[in-house]
């Protein structure tokens, strides 16, 4: 299956760093990677059909270290939908005024819902028409955009209308807060001070962030496996759902 890489920060800050042992990941995960970066209100989205470990675009991620607050990064190996750019994860729609991020780690198995207008699948993938349908159900329970704990409430209801159809891992974002919720595996790990020495899994790299960090800093990363050795991640449970907001995960 495919995997996930998200991060929400109290600062923006960049992912060079996890991206780098992130994109090593894809030579099991060859269909394709994709990575969206918030600024403000605006979205960076960079998305190739190539893997992540021969990409271009993303050697260009690696050497330009762009600061955010919320970043959705996916490396790809289908499931459904051909190895194309539009199947390439992360997907973007607007809701209220607000751009939306989404990438999906999983299978989903007859899930063919009502789609009306608004939201339509560009691609033939799963895990865009659950983004579609999470849009179109999320307008239809709000006028305008909630607040962060209305959101957890509603999306504690129609999460598990799509994750009954099999495994759905996923990442979402409206550039406020980053929703991470597990059917199988996902990890996070909260960095703040004091800040120490993290080692790529994947990549001889290894990076002290006390000397890059002020003390006030806090970042969240969350990974479908851990990133770092001698780091304490977190393994989520299967049906958890989390917000993570300034840096930390809140209970959705």
């Amino acid at each position: 299956m495919c995997q996930l890489l998200g991060m929400n920060c109290n600062t923006p800050t960049d992912i060079v760093f996890s991206f780098t042992g992130f994109a090593t990941r894809s030579r099991e995960h060859a269909d394709g990677f994709g990575i969206a970066f918030f600024e403000d209100r605006g979205v960076r989205l960079f998305v190739d059909h190539e893997a992540a470990s021969q990409s271009p675009v993303a050697q260009l991620i690696k050497r330009y270290p762009i600061q955010s607050r919320n970043v959705i990064a996916h490396i790809r190996k289908a499931t459904q939908g051909r190895v194309a750019l539009e199947n390439c994860h992360p997907f973007v729609r607007e809701l209220w005024g607000r751009y939306w991020v989404f990438a999906h780690n999983g299978n989903l198995k007859d899930f063919e819902p009502r789609l009306h207008a608004a939201f339509r699948p560009v691609g033939d993938t799963d895990s865009e028409r659950a983004f579609c349908w999470l849009m179109q159900e999320l307008a239809k329970s709000h006028a305008g955009l909630p607040a962060v704990s209305e959101l957890n409430a509603t999306l504690s209801e129609l999460v598990p209308q799509i994750a009954r159809h099999g495994t759905f891992n996923f990442m979402l974002s409206q550039g406020d807060a980053l929703w991470a919720h597990c059917s199988t595996h996902l990890h996070y790990l909260v960095r703040q001070h004091p800040f120490g020495l993290a080692r790529l899994q994947d990549e001889d790299m290894v990076l002290n962030f006390a000397e890059l960090a002020k003390p006030g800093d806090r970042v969240a990363v969350i990974a479908t496996e851990p990133l770092t050795v001698d780091e304490p991640w977190v393994a989520m449970q299967s049906g958890q759902l989390l917000a993570f907001t300034g840096g930390q995960p809140v209970s959705a």
